[in-house]
Formats: C-alpha cells, sequence, structure tokens
C-alpha cells in the first residue's frame, strides 16, 4: 500500500494511478492498519516539504492534508459521497449540483495536494441499486484525479465491485480469469476496468495451526500485555499457560474481538480489585454485536462471535469408605 501511494505521489504524470482494495473480515483490523500506513506516508510527506503544501498557489495558504479519510454512507448515493470528501475538507457544498459537487471534489484534491483517499466500508454498495451503481462510476471517475485511491471493505472478492476470481496461494495474489466474448453486455470488458486498476490484499485473521501462527499470536499478545495498565500485571499475564490458546478459542483471531474482550475483562477486574485477568474472570466476560456498533451487520462488518466455552468441572474425588462402620444392622442381616 506504501508503494503504491509513493508512486502516485512521485507521479507528476495525468494518467490514471493504481487504486489498493484491502479486503478482510469484520473486526479484523483493516481500518487501523490502512490508518497506519497512510499516517506514516503523511508524517514522511509533511517532512519532505517542510510542513508546506508544494504545490500552494503564491498567496494562498491552503491546508496540506496529503491524506483524505471518509467512510462510505450505508446507502451510498454520489451526492452523499461527494459530501462525505467535502465534509472532509470543511468545504461548503449548500445548493450544489452533482457536476458542480465532482468539480469541487477535484479542486480539494488538488488544492490541498492530497495523495491518497481512503474510502473505508466500501462493501456497504451492493450494485442492486442503480444508485450504488453511480457511485461505483463516481469513484472510477476520481482515479483521474491525482490521486491515489484507497478502498477497505468486507468480502470484496465475493461482492460484484470485481468479478469472482481466486486466490493463488503461491505469490497471495487474487487471480481473475479471462473475460468471455459472449454475453449480454455490449462491452463484454467493462467488468475488468476495476481489477485492472486495483491491487487486491487480503488481511487475514490470525491463525493457530503452525508453530509460527501461534508465535505470531502471542506476540501480537505480548504488544497488547505491555499496554494495560493493570495494578497486578506480572509478566506473561495473556502470554503464559493456557491463555494464549484461550483467548484464541474465544476470538478466532480477530483483533477486533480480542480488544473488546480484553477491555470488558479490564473492566471486571478493576472493579473486583483483582487488577488482573484470568481465564475465571474472563468467562464472565461476554462480547456482543452491540459492542460494535460502528459496523454495519447486513454488510458483513460484524464478524462472528465464538461462544463462551463451558468451564471444565473439577471432579470431586470420591470419598474413602474402607474403614466405615456398617452398623448392628447390618451384621444381623447377613447373618440372615
Amino acid at each position: 500500500m506504501r508503494t503504491r501511494i509513493e508512486d502516485g505521489a512521485f507521479s507528476h504524470k495525468a494518467g490514471t494511478r493504481t487504486g489498493v482494495m484491502v479486503n478482510g473480515g469484520g473486526a479484523q483490523g483493516k481500518t487501523e492498519t490502512v490508518c497506519e500506513a497512510v499516517a506514516a506516508f503523511e508524517d514522511e510527506w509533511l517532512a519532505l516539504h517542510q510542513q508546506i503544501n508544494p504545490d500552494a498557489m503564491p498567496g494562498t495558504r491552503d491546508l496540506h492534508a496529503p491524506v483524505a479519510y471518509v467512510r462510505c454512507p450505508v446507502k451510498a448515493t454520489p451526492i452523499s459521497t461527494c459530501q462525505r470528501i467535502l465534509d472532509f475538507y470543511g468545504e461548503d457544498y449548500k445548493g450544489m449540483r452533482l457536476e458542480d459537487l465532482v468539480r469541487t471534489v477535484n479542486a480539494a484534491i488538488i488544492d490541498h495536494a492530497t495523495k491518497a483517499l481512503v474510502i473505508d466500508d466500501i462493501t456497504r454498495l451492493k450494485l442492486h441499486r442503480e444508485a450504488d451503481q453511480d457511485v461505483l462510476d463516481l469513484i472510477r471517475e476520481m482515479m483521474s484525479m491525482p490521486v491515489t485511491l484507497i478502498l477497505v471493505g468486507v468480502g470484496i472478492p465475493t461482492s460484484a465491485l470485481l468479478r469472482d476470481g481466486r486466490r493463488d496461494p503461491v505469490t497471495k495474489q487474487w487471480v481473475f480469469p479471462p473475460v468471455r466474448d459472449r454475453g449480454r453486455s455490449p462491452n463484454a470488458h467493462a467488468a475488468t476496468q476495476h481489477e485492472r486498476r486495483f491491487e487486491l490484499i487480503d488481511l487475514d485473521p490470525f491463525g493457530y495451526d503452525t508453530p509460527e501462527q501461534i508465535a505470531a499470536w502471542t506476540a501480537h499478545l505480548r504488544g497488547l500485555e505491555d499496554c494495560l495498565r493493570l495494578l497486578n500485571d506480572p509478566d506473561g499475564m495473556l502470554t503464559a499457560g493456557d491463555m494464549p490458546e484461550y483467548l484464541f478459542r474465544r476470538t478466532n483471531g480477530v483483533v477486533g474481538l480480542l480488544e473488546k474482550l480484553i477491555q470488558t475483562g479490564c473492566r471486571h477486574a478493576i472493579e473486583a480489585k483483582a487488577e488482573h485477568l484470568t481465564i475465571d474472570l474472563l468467562q464472565r466476560c461476554t462480547v456482543s454485536p452491540t459492542d460494535l456498533p460502528d459496523l454495519d451487520a447486513e454488510s458483513g462488518e460484524q464478524p462472528c462471535i465464538p461462544e463462551v466455552p463451558a468451564s471444565k468441572k473439577r471432579k470431586r474425588p470420591g470419598r474413602n469408605s474402607v474403614f466405615d462402620d456398617a452398623g448392628p444392622a447390618a451384621g444381623i442381616a447377613g447373618s440372615a
């Protein structure tokens, strides 16, 4: 992603810039990962130009915004999408028609020297509505602007944004079959426009099958453990014993669910004055869809939340009855 942004930022040609589509499950950390990458690019770009817009018109002082971030509306239209982008820049768009909005978006991107435009939750476009198809056409038109588009969504390969493809297990790239000449569409190659203009990358959840996957999951838990501020938080609170495996079973390796579970557990630990996380304490903590209110369930953004595993009940040892006295009644019954 950084490579695509930098290639587009240093290019002065008027051609279409190759974008990036980031695909992954709900609460998988796609937004955080993308924002971390574009924030690092923004810091380097601002330092390179001494915090000043290198393309600003003499005598003016424009806001220098190398990176812009917006979220796709739940029921998007070209007008609402343009308004979301202009809201980021603080532009006034009252009374503007669609043509004026598109022109203002183009001017805002150029005036603020924006090199990367992130559109999150792009799979809210279902494309069974005419308005959604118009938004997709608008995004295609934005690619002619001097900015690199980064689209983030859930289930992009299975959405109508791209044709169905397969993931190459060796190169980890998505491969799309050639377009057949026969079909009802008068332009059979129109479906390939986004495939040729975007590189699709996946952000998978953590695994727990191989030593490498377990090491990566444990390293993530160690980093999370260092951020906790509980009073009784010795090293290994999240990484020792059965805790890594337990946390994986509770979250399926989804970082968003892990964050909510640890957050809830810390709250219980503070209220109980334990100031320490244990499996028994986390057994009393649950994560529900209401803990993820910013994710649209209809768009598949909410992940599947595993059920709380049943606690293993300890089997009480049997009582030793060797020295029990059966009493006189037992002796009378035996003699009879």
